[in-house]
């Protein structure tokens, strides 16, 4: 079956996933993080998808495809770094925390096997 968009990819749904999980658990974090913890962790957490979403959208050049995708994995290792602040903060259950950081490991290995062969990925859409 052809993916007809980035919502299709199981790396989407899987980095969707874990924000959608990090956003329900910082509902009760302090208000005091709310522009900084809080805020950081929802825009990187968000931004993953965003750029995968960017990346296919450019899937016509090989070359933005890698360079939006490579955005998308550098906001995964932002939000793994706040998930550690979060924990370490007292925010964020230990358990809690290694259940999004293990569930973002495929989100980087997906983003990593398309970068290093994006060719299946790219060129004209198939009809």
């Amino acid at each position: 079956m052809a993916i007809s968009g980035v919502k299709g990819l199981l790396v989407f749904q899987a980095a969707y996933g874990a924000s959608m999980d990090i956003f329900a658990l910082s509902k009760g974090w302090p208000r005091e993080e709310r522009f900084s913890l809080t805020d950081q962790i929802r825009r990187s957490s968000r931004s993953v998808c965003k750029n995968m979403g960017e990346a296919w959208a450019k899937r016509l050049y090989p070359s933005h495809f890698v360079s939006k995708l490579s955005d998308a994995h550098s906001e995964v290792e932002e939000t793994l770094i706040w998930l550690d602040f979060a924990r370490d903060g007292g925010y964020l259950e230990a358990k809690a925390s290694e259940r999004l950081q293990e569930a973002y490991a495929p989100v980087v290995g997906g983003l990593i096997k398309m970068m290093r062969n994006p060719s299946p990925w790219c060129g004209p859409a198939k009809r």
